[in-house]
């Protein structure tokens, strides 16, 4: 046994190791969210990860991302996350995806067996609505990320099903565009249900980057330190328990 998984032995037994230990999990989207969501599920044991994303890390990610440091800027999130994941658990199996995710990509990941679970920690919410939906159709088990931006009170962070969730613009949208292609709103999401707070007057301008492949501007709110990673964190525990309990 790795002794990077003691502790988690004592808690969860031989049993609950191995469980994790042949489980594989792909986390889509490497910013806030799914750094942390991969990082934890990489310290628990899980044996697998797939780690997908297109970007490269940059100075507007220093204040929230795992990976994100002077010495990280300008390189693949996908081989700086895979490296972190090794140095912390040399055993775990990393496969990496520098790429970005279409409906294509999103149908094979529903359709392969390989995969136990599905972390969406994607931006854009037309190709979130499309891995979701391929998920749902396949039952391959995914939780979705919905806003971290604009928030402060870790309190209010939550898990509950897509249709069941409060003052998150992200999660509206998202329903929209699930009832449009009429899918399924019965899966789990992280979400906060504290309202936004607005940017301050000189702040309002917002950051917008482009998809490379792709040419979709994407809007980039406020954002504090420990909200993403609380996000990040809260859908590894919720995939954990889910793992070893199935």
């Amino acid at each position: 046994m790795s002794g990077s998984c003691a502790r988690t032995e004592i808690l969860l037994g031989q049993q609950g190791l191995a469980r994790l230990a042949e489980s594989h999990v792909v986390i889509a989207g490497l910013g806030g969210v799914g750094g942390a969501c991969a990082e934890s599920l990489c310290r628990a044991g899980v044996g697998t990860l797939t780690l997908i994303d297109f970007d490269i890390i940059e100075a507007s990610d220093l204040n929230r991302q795992v990976i994100a440091l002077n010495s990280t800027l300008g390189f693949k999130k996908v081989d700086v996350l895979a490296d972190r994941l090794h140095d912390i658990n040399p055993e775990t199996i990393i496969i990496k995806r520098n790429e970005f995710i279409d409906k294509e990509k999103a149908q094979r990941i529903a359709l392969d067996d390989s995969y136990h679970f599905v972390a969406d920690c994607i931006d854009a919410i037309a190709y979130k609505t499309i891995l979701i939906d391929s998920c749902n159709k396949t039952k391959k088990p995914i939780i979705a990320s919905m806003g971290a931006g604009g928030r402060l009170d870790p309190t209010q962070v939550k898990i509950s099903r897509m249709d069941k969730t409060q003052n998150c613009a992200l999660a509206r949208e998202m329903r929209k565009q699930l009832r449009n292609i009429r899918a399924s709103m019965k899966f789990p999401v992280v979400h906060s249900t504290e309202l936004p707070i607005k940017a301050l007057p000189h702040k309002a301008v917002t950051i917008t980057d482009t998809t490379p492949e792709e040419g979709i501007p994407r809007a980039v709110n406020g954002a504090i330190s420990y909200m993403p990673n609380i996000f990040g964190l809260m859908m590894s525990g919720y995939i954990i328990q889910a793992l070893i309990k199935s």
